[in-house]
């Protein structure tokens, strides 16, 4: 029984799972204690794993434990219920200092729980309680624990800031706005959060919809990192599967090499031999004679000498030596030499695919677009010089000015035929693609001027529209006159607004598939941007379509 004036520990007669004083408590076979319903709970929720554990140990029970009542815990609660005695808080409830300490506690302070935006007093859960029972506090704002209420106060008056001038952009007291803040904007504190409040969620939604956004380029990223990993093994592989096939196949033809000089060497080696050998009985044969001549030589019966001379004195038939030549060897160093030339040649071959494939390595490039330029000078960074290909040229068109300006003329011009010309538009386009991120400009006058870009394999003597600027999927066309200015893509035609000058300027990213018009004054506007995806490399186009009309492509460096 705890004596008067003893202070009991309140976890001491606290359930750990519930936090409360405890309620018909129960000790479990550990020693634990718990109100009866919450180990009840506890236990109901391990039911399924067949196993019963005590919430604070951890010690498993199997079976799970009878409960039976702890009347010495259950009568120690009572009592103290009973004499009033209040169980002393433990360490952890006390104010730190670290922690808003209630403002009423006498002594050691503890820990408040709410702060009173009326009161500007923070309180303990014990000191709260009036505002939830006294019908004129209950109106008081309760918010988490502050120390800074004295914040709200105002310096010069000593009274609560509840108003905000919305001209200095401060809290004030009613005071205040009589005094120095006197014919200032002034409304509720209340209302001018209200105000903030509506601002901040804007803010936040902006803030959601781009983090959305982040997340979704970030996905797109990790999916860009997956897909350059793929190709780049994919590549890796492939490339040591080919390179592996021409190892394969020079060693064959290595092989094919040396069979064939070994069977050339055999079959000349058994001529030489059997010519050889043919020799070699020849000179016995003529050794033989020699010998038997020399004998009869020597003769001293004449008699006999001349009965013999007609047999011994003739010679068979000698082999043909006529092509044994004395010459300049050479063999098989003329296989040698052909073999030196193809190694030659296979490492021009390498060293130029070596080139070319690290220069392809190179353009891999994943980057994310560049932000568009805002100034002309920063788009002159990205300038081309454009010159147009006389072979696409319309045989109306006159090219001028270096290949650089395009005139409509009466009489037909003595270009070649080519397949690249454009036969029924007057139409000509550039003689270089573009690629990556490019400016020009282009100086139209006369009007009837289209500015294009197109892909190479745009239709070139079509009867239809096929082949015309922006009436198919291979080109995107803009054409501004003093009237009005509009922009064709495949067949699809959009009205665009903006002013208008002689000079159009065109950037393109083709990676990024952007494509602008601009005119060029001594501001840049904007006309129209294309959002797409560019299959193709692009090439600069234009299509004049009256006899007045000429345009130039600038010179911008």
């Amino acid at each position: 029984m705890a004596q008067k004036g003893v202070p009991v520990d309140r976890e001491m007669l606290s359930c750990s799972i519930c936090l409360d004083p405890l309620k018909d408590p129960v000790t479990i076979p550990c020693g634990h204690s718990y109100c009866i319903n919450c180990i009840k709970t506890h236990w109901d929720g391990e039911d399924e794993k067949k196993i019963h554990s005590c919430p604070q140990c951890r010690k498993i029970f199997t079976p799970r434990p009878a409960l039976m009542k702890n009347t010495m815990l259950a009568d120690l609660v009572e009592e103290l219920k009973k004499t009033g005695l209040q169980a002393a808080p433990a360490d952890h409830y006390y104010a730190g200092p670290e922690d808003v300490a209630c403002d009423v506690c006498s002594g050691r302070k503890l820990k408040a729980v709410k702060s009173c935006l009326v009161c500007l007093v923070s309180y303990c859960e014990k000191h709260l309680q009036l505002h939830y029972d006294v019908p004129q506090l209950k109106k008081h704002k309760l918010v988490e624990p502050s120390k800074k209420l004295q914040e709200n106060i105002c310096s010069r008056h000593d009274e609560v800031m509840k108003m905000f001038c919305r001209t200095d952009q401060q809290c004030i007291c009613y005071l205040c706005s009589m005094d120095e803040h006197k014919g200032h904007d002034t409304v509720s504190a209340a209302a001018e959060r209200t105000e903030r409040q509506r601002e901040l969620e804007l803010s936040r939604q902006k803030i959601q919809q781009r983090i959305q956004d982040r997340e979704k380029d970030v996905k797109v990223l990790q999916q860009e990192v997956k897909a350059i990993n793929g190709s780049a093994d994919k590549a890796v592989e492939d490339s040591e599967k080919i390179f592996t096939q021409l190892i394969r196949l020079i060693k064959k033809r290595s092989s094919d090499v040396k069979q064939q000089i070994r069977s050339q060497q055999e079959t000349e080696v058994s001529r030489v031999k059997e010519l050889q050998e043919k020799l070699e009985q020849e000179i016995t044969e003529l050794k033989r004679k020699d010998a038997e001549l020399k004998q009869l030589s020597h003769t001293e019966d004449h008699t006999q000498f001349l009965h013999n001379y007609p047999s011994l004195s003739r010679l068979g038939e000698s082999t043909d030596s006529s092509s044994i030549n004395i010459r300049p060897l050479r063999y098989f160093e003329d296989v040698t030499a052909a073999v030196s030339e193809l190694r030659d040649k296979l490492q021009d071959i390498l060293r130029e695919t070596r080139t070319n494939i690290s220069l392809t390595v190179t353009e891999v490039d994943v980057l994310l677009p560049q932000p568009e330029p805002k100034t002309r000078a920063g788009f002159l960074k990205y300038s081309q010089e454009i010159t147009l290909d006389p072979n696409t040229a319309h045989t109306h068109l006159l090219l001028s000015e270096g290949k650089r300006k395009a005139s409509v003329m009466s009489q037909q011009q003595s270009y070649s035929s080519h397949p690249d010309r454009f036969t029924l538009w007057w139409q000509v386009l550039s003689r270089k693609s573009l690629t990556g991120r490019c400016y020009w400009e282009v100086e139209r006058r006369g009007g009837g001027v289209y500015v294009a870009v197109a892909y190479k394999n745009i239709s070139r003597a079509a009867k239809s529209d096929e082949c015309i600027f922006g009436h198919n999927d291979k080109s995107w066309a803009l054409n501004c006159d003093q009237n009005n200015c509009r922009f064709l893509h495949n067949n699809m035609e959009t009205s665009v607004s903006g002013s208008q000058s002689s000079k159009l300027g065109v950037y393109l990213d083709h990676r990024a598939g952007i494509l602008s018009f601009y005119s060029v004054s001594e501001t840049m506007t904007l006309l129209h941007r294309v959002q797409t995806t560019f299959t193709q490399p692009l090439y600069a186009g234009l299509w004049l379509y009256s006899y007045e009309a000429t345009a130039e492509f600038c010179k911008l460096k």
